[in-house]
């Protein structure tokens, strides 16, 4: 079980733990189960103590409470800044409340006969009785019991937001469609001419009359990006990979850098990137420039981080995004990781938007994680003034 436990095979990202891996771990409970109960075991002796007895018998309150609680309190504390700290509290809340429900509810109606019952309601009804604090008591349970009651019939008919139906969806949606045609004509394009490679220098000359003569995409310089750096980005060759936060603002990065190829999806994980590589590269058509959008979904290791790397090669710049994901533990993780890659590999640019959008709550959707109309401008102006700054032309 702890070889399992602590295993990569069993990482839910791979298909071990469902082709197998999930039931060999059930089969080894129900092994160890088996031991521990039989009397005569020596599990049974070393397993018996004050602390499995204190957790066996409160075992049910922290089975029906651990869920309400993770729910509530992630849905107001943004996790991923502090996952370890806020997982302790988590598990002292979860505790602590079902040892007050324990002791208040469980071990009295484990004590409850048919007589005690029928006589305590005898009691409450009974109208000539002064025991007002039994009334009270019993007219809150009685206030609970409708209120959870009204709250079991409503909550089939309750729908949370149809994602599909949702701005953000609609806008991914609408940015997926136009990344498959625009991708297909510069894929036809790319192939057919061979990766232009300019003078950075006169490249900068250029755009600086161009900048004034006849400026582009105005509207993005009050979101943090220079006219300068808008006219480079015109001609800079990138080749984007990333999630779905990626796919929502596909529309705007491919605005300010027309040239570039972006394939980003939903719930895209980082392995999917491999083959996309393999794929482009194959093709002829990777640019010198690679914008990676990936970890939102899940963590990853060093080894796969290489792997990208191994896939892109040294004589490519890599631009990696890292995330801002507050309601995932593994937020912090990934960022850690990127940064690990930028100090290993020359060629591995962080862009930092973890850090550019932290204090600004209002760029996001409320799943604080996909940036809106506003912030998405933001996150576009952010990448695209860093791969012009240290892009290959």
């Amino acid at each position: 079980m702890m070889m399992l436990f602590f295993s990569k095979a069993m990482d839910p990202q791979r298909s071990f733990a469902y082709c197998g891996g999930m039931l060999l771990f059930t089969l080894d409970i129900c092994i160890l189960a088996g031991v521990i109960a039989h009397p005569g075991s020596h599990w049974n002796r070393i397993l018996t103590n004050k602390l499995f007895d204190w957790i066996g018998s409160r075992s049910y309150g922290i089975y029906l409470y651990q869920f309400p609680v993770m729910i509530f309190f992630e849905d107001k504390v943004n996790i991923g800044d502090h996952p370890n700290a806020y997982h302790i509290i988590e598990i002292i809340l979860i505790l602590l409340i079902t040892e007050i429900t324990y002791r208040l509810i469980e071990k009295p109606m484990s004590k409850t006969s048919w007589s005690k019952t029928k006589a305590y309601f005898a009691r409450i009804f009974d109208w000539d009785a002064t025991d007002y604090a039994k009334k009270i008591q019993a007219f809150i349970a009685f206030l609970i019991l409708i209120v959870g009651s009204a709250a079991i019939v409503v909550a089939p008919r309750v729908k949370a937001e149809d994602f599909n139906k949702s701005q953000l969806a609609e806008r991914i949606n609408q940015n997926t469609k136009k990344q498959k045609t625009d991708n297909a004509k510069l894929i036809k394009k790319l192939k057919k001419q061979k990766q232009k490679k300019e003078d950075k220098s006169k490249a900068i000359q250029e755009a600086t009359k161009q900048a004034t003569q006849h400026p582009v995409n105005k509207s993005y310089v009050k979101y943090g990006i220079s006219q300068l750096d808008l006219q480079l980005a015109q001609k800079v060759q990138v080749t984007a990979i990333g999630d779905s936060v990626m796919a929502g603002s596909s529309s705007n990065l491919k605005q300010l850098m027309p040239k570039a190829l972006i394939d980003a999806a939903v719930s895209r994980q980082l392995n999917v990137a491999f083959g996309l590589l393999d794929n482009y590269k194959s093709q002829g058509v990777l640019a010198d420039n690679v914008l990676i959008g990936l970890g939102t979904n899940g963590p990853f290791s060093m080894d796969d981080l290489n792997k990208i790397m191994y896939a892109v090669g040294p004589r490519r710049k890599v631009f990696w995004v890292n995330v801002h994901v507050p309601t995932r533990d593994w937020q912090n993780s990934v960022n850690s990781l990127i940064k690990q890659g930028a100090k290993r590999y020359h060629n591995l640019i962080v862009i930092d938007w973890y850090s550019y959008s932290k204090n600004h709550p209002k760029w996001f959707y409320g799943d604080h994680t996909h940036p809106n109309l506003i912030g998405s401008k933001y996150y576009s102006a952010l990448i695209t003034k860093t791969i012009v700054k240290h892009s290959k032309f």
